[in-house]
């Protein structure tokens, strides 16, 4: 099998992708790899605190490699640079495949695609067009356990985050919602399922609202977030 690492989010997504990987057998996931902001110390976007996400590693039996972003908002330009130095070391240990678990933005997948040809990497999408809907009911018949940790205000209200993905939930989603949240409107975080030896223990606390930077001028992107407060269970 070919050495390739996963690109980790934390959520059900990446999960799913790393099953799929696993059952084809044609891939070696060796590393989950990890974007984590260097101040909060907490998974980008999701805020899960890296003490989780480094039980959730230890639990699927694959080692965590965490590229640290600064703190406050990172320019394109210095993410890229971060993100190709980051990647560069990671082909000088041997890899040359680069996993990811988008469904269906061709934007995203572009972009990723050519960045990692410019330093001789290639990108795997094992979700990549799968319906959403088929997609969300596959993941919860096969055993995943996940929590919603972040939702987008903008499409979901309060009462969707911290709660746990199940057909319940699907069946809720507001029209327009897409049921894996692949535009954003909800991310996760995955505890259990086939590729874990064991639960990942946490503790659920507050649900709390963020907001960010209004955005610009013509408000072409979201700003407040919903996020549910985990912490590990472990003692």
């Amino acid at each position: 099998m070919k050495k390739a690492y996963l690109n980790w989010s934390s959520g059900k997504d990446a999960a799913f992708a790393l099953y799929k990987i696993q059952q084809e057998a044609e891939l070696s996931i060796t590393k989950l790899v990890t974007t984590v902001n260097s101040e909060s110390n907490s998974v980008s976007m999701h805020n899960l605190d890296v003490q989780l996400l480094k039980q959730q590693a230890e639990h699927l039996g694959i080692e965590l490699h965490l590229i640290k972003l600064p703190a406050g908002d990172v320019s394109m330009v210095d993410y890229n640079k971060i993100m190709k130095d980051a990647v560069t070391s990671l082909k000088n240990e041997g890899f040359r495949i680069s996993v990811f678990g988008d469904i269906f933005l061709e934007d995203l997948k572009r972009y990723r695609e050519e960045k990692l040809q410019e330093i001789g990497m290639k990108a795997v999408f094992p979700l990549w067009k799968l319906d959403t809907k088929e997609l969300i009911l596959d993941f919860i018949a096969k055993g995943f356990k996940a929590i919603t940790i972040c939702v987008n205000a903008k499409v979901l209200s309060k009462d969707f985050c911290g709660r746990i993905i199940d057909k319940d939930f699907v069946d809720s989603l507001p029209d327009g919602v897409d049921p894996c949240g692949e535009n954003g409107e909800f991310h996760t975080f995955v505890f259990d399922g086939p590729i874990f030896s064991t639960p990942v223990s946490y503790i659920k606390g507050e649900v709390y609202k963020k907001i960010y930077s209004e955005g610009n001028e013509n408000n072409t992107w979201d700003s407040k977030f919903y996020y549910c407060d985990l912490q590990s269970g472990m003692k």
